[in-house]
């Protein structure tokens, strides 16, 4: 049997950091929201397991947003017999995510990405994903600038990443850009100058 291993050299966390490979840290994703114009009466419904770092990580993001919940704040009871069937969870996260007015993901996984898909394909609704290798270098220099300075580079740097209706990129990974109804697309003939619209 052969395998072939292949080994990045320079794995740093900072390295990824700056390549954008690694997700925001929940303060930075609540200083993001804030830039963008989300009030602290915004209701937060974070889906996820257990938070690296945990409460001490989540403190900033409750300061900048006190009204945070998790399932297991909202159903605690009904959460009960679920608890065992982590899929059955995630199910829970996905409706919950799915209903929201916005959905922001500080991920690349296949359950954002499938998200963000239904979301737009279903009729449009709002998924914001951080720019997070432009943003991991303005987080990294916030502190030499003011609210507003920060606010409008924020704004700058996530041009095209705010879930507007126009962001659709064909071509992309299909989940989370699907394609419109084949039949609503226009197919060229084999000859030349000659367009069949269906």
């Amino acid at each position: 049997m052969n395998c072939c291993l292949v080994i990045k050299q320079d794995l740093s966390a900072d390295g990824e950091r700056k390549r954008g490979k690694c997700p925001l840290t929940p303060h930075e994703v609540g200083l993001m929201l804030r830039a963008l114009g989300f009030t602290n009466d915004t209701y937060l419904y974070v889906a996820s397991g257990e938070i690296y770092g945990g409460d001490e990580t989540m403190q900033p993001l409750k300061d900048l947003f006190p009204n945070i919940y998790t399932k297991e704040m909202l159903a605690d009871e009904e959460l009960k017999p679920f608890l065992p069937f982590s899929s059955r969870l995630a199910a829970v996260d996905y409706i919950v995510c799915d209903e929201s007015d916005v959905f922001v993901t500080n991920n690349n996984g296949n359950m954002a990405k499938i998200l963000a898909g239904r979301r737009r394909y279903m009729g449009h609704k709002r998924t914001i994903r951080p720019n997070a290798k432009k943003l991991s270098t303005l987080f990294a220099g916030r502190h030499q600038m003011d609210w507003h300075t920060f606010s409008k580079k924020v704004k700058a740097c996530q041009r095209g990443f705010l879930g507007e209706p126009d962001e659709m990129r064909p071509g992309r990974d299909y989940q989370e850009f699907p394609s419109s109804c084949v039949c609503e697309r226009q197919y060229v003939n084999e000859e030349p100058g000659t367009k069949i619209d269906t």
